[in-house]
């Protein structure tokens, strides 16, 4: 039996337990249990932890006020976040208190691909929602960061707003003409050029 099948083991033995209280924070960063599972993808521990009625889905960490959601975006782990997304008190657009980053915005800014599709499934995700520390939409940080894949699945949603300006005052444009990412500045030029035909 291998280290992980051992400890999901053990989880299934504690939470058995009823003065076991599944909400518990550590005292360093204030994270539980599911958030822990989330952020390094254990998705076995991750469901058996959303099986129970008395587990706090939203529940972020002290540290930087990521939710488990927040934090499986983060890393793209895709099996975590749609089985966090099944739980309906699971807020998909819920902002860290760190950086005001939403899932979406944490999964554009790291090129997770399979997590933005999954969330942009969504009707209650804003695929405009800026952060409150540089005031940048994911579209921004998917082309900071030059992911051309997740710029063109922002893209495909037709309200996303290509031209708006962060805190200081770049756009998604001059934010992959700046750091080099040529591929995604035409993805972006070509989508302005459509915009402003049909306008």
């Amino acid at each position: 039996m291998g280290g992980y099948a051992r400890a999901r083991g053990v989880v299934k033995i504690l939470l058995e337990q009823e003065d076991v209280n599944p909400n518990q924070t550590d005292t360093k960063y204030g994270r539980t249990p599911l958030l822990r599972a989330t952020k390094k993808g254990h998705e076995g521990v991750v469901k058996m932890l959303l099986e129970r009625d008395d587990v706090s889905p939203d529940q972020a960490d002290t540290e930087y006020g990521q939710t488990p959601l927040s934090w499986a975006a983060e890393n793209g782990h895709e099996g975590v976040v749609k089985l966090l997304l099944e739980r309906e008190d699971v807020s998909p657009d819920l902002a860290d208190a760190e950086y005001g980053a939403t899932p979406l915005s944490w999964a554009a800014g790291e090129g997770h691909e399979g997590v933005v599709k999954i969330l942009l499934e969504r009707g209650d995700v804003n695929p405009n929602q800026a952060d409150t520390k540089c005031g940048r939409p994911p579209l921004s940080w998917a082309a900071e960061r030059g992911h051309a894949g997740v710029v063109e699945m922002l893209l495909e949603c037709n309200h996303v707003r290509t031209a708006t300006p962060d805190t200081q005052n770049e756009t998604p444009l001059s934010l992959a003409l700046s750091n080099g990412h040529h591929r995604v500045a035409r993805i972006l030029q070509e989508r302005d050029n459509v915009n402003s035909e049909a306008s």
